[in-house]
């Protein structure tokens, strides 16, 4: 299968400037991405692309044993960026696409030259010494949630996700997006989002890389990032005057500032 028909792969900007390979976490599609590829465009190569199950991603590409773990998604990673043959590409990855970037660039470093990581998180669940956010009963919960009614569960969810209750619109994209991915695939994407623990792999990470995360987000809070810059050597760590969980969205200026000053280019 095409590599870039599977993924829906975009392309938009200035070839020759730096190349930017941005990622959409959980329920979203790269549509997210656009306030921020509207501001970035001019100064940099843009690659967008949906995660399989996702958006416009080729639906006969689902295999629910290869995308129940995060590996499966890094591994379509590679697979673009040897595809379109990109090298020292920034890959940006929101959320759990964050995580998604780590082990990609970590299988592939010879691709990659950077790494941001946008409100990531690498354990959603509380553990000894480590908060994520979560119980184990809290997780199960949402899961559960989700399984039984997918498109409730994206209703109720997305205003609290996206955060800024006085911009219902932002709200109601998200709300779209989820509903422009499979339920089934979602499902699975799921529980390989919220069950993950990547911890021990951000050491691991080769590249320099920049962690984004927002003053407020009942996500990922702001303890996580701090965590992830910790633990990956000489991680740089952006918090922006922004609330929710999808700064991409909700604050783009920022967020493409940020960006750009940590890649450089034009």
């Amino acid at each position: 299968m095409d590599v870039a028909a599977r993924n829906n792969v975009t392309r938009m900007g200035n070839a020759s400037e730096p190349t930017l390979l941005l990622a959409h976490g959980f329920g979203c599609d790269q549509h997210l991405w656009r306030p921020v590829a509207a501001r970035l465009r001019d100064r940099f190569d843009l690659v967008l692309f949906d995660h399989v199950g996702s958006g416009q991603a080729e639906p006969a590409a689902w295999d629910p044993v290869k995308y129940a773990s995060l590996q499966g998604y890094a591994d379509d990673v590679v697979e673009i960026v040897e595809a379109l043959d990109l090298r020292d590409v920034v890959f940006v990855g929101h959320s759990v696409a964050a995580m998604i970037g780590a082990l990609a660039v970590t299988a592939a470093p010879t691709r990659f030259g950077k790494l941001v990581m946008v409100t990531p998180s690498p354990c959603y669940i509380d553990d000894d010494g480590y908060r994520g956010g979560f119980t184990r009963t809290d997780i199960d919960e949402l899961l559960d949630s989700l399984e039984s009614n997918y498109l409730g569960w994206s209703q109720a969810m997305a205003p609290q996700i996206m955060g800024n209750p006085d911009r219902p619109e932002l709200a109601d994209d998200l709300e779209a997006t989820f509903c422009r991915t499979d339920p089934a695939a979602a499902k699975v994407f799921a529980r390989a989002t919220f069950l993950s623990d990547n911890r021990t792999d951000l050491a691991k990470v080769p590249v320099p890389t920049l962690v984004i995360d927002c003053r407020q987000d009942v996500i990922a809070p702001p303890e996580v990032g701090a965590f992830v810059r910790d633990q990956i050597t000489g991680a740089q760590l952006t918090t922006l005057d922004a609330t929710g969980h999808c700064p991409h969205v909700s604050a783009p200026d920022a967020t493409a500032e940020a960006l750009a000053a940590f890649v450089g280019g034009r």
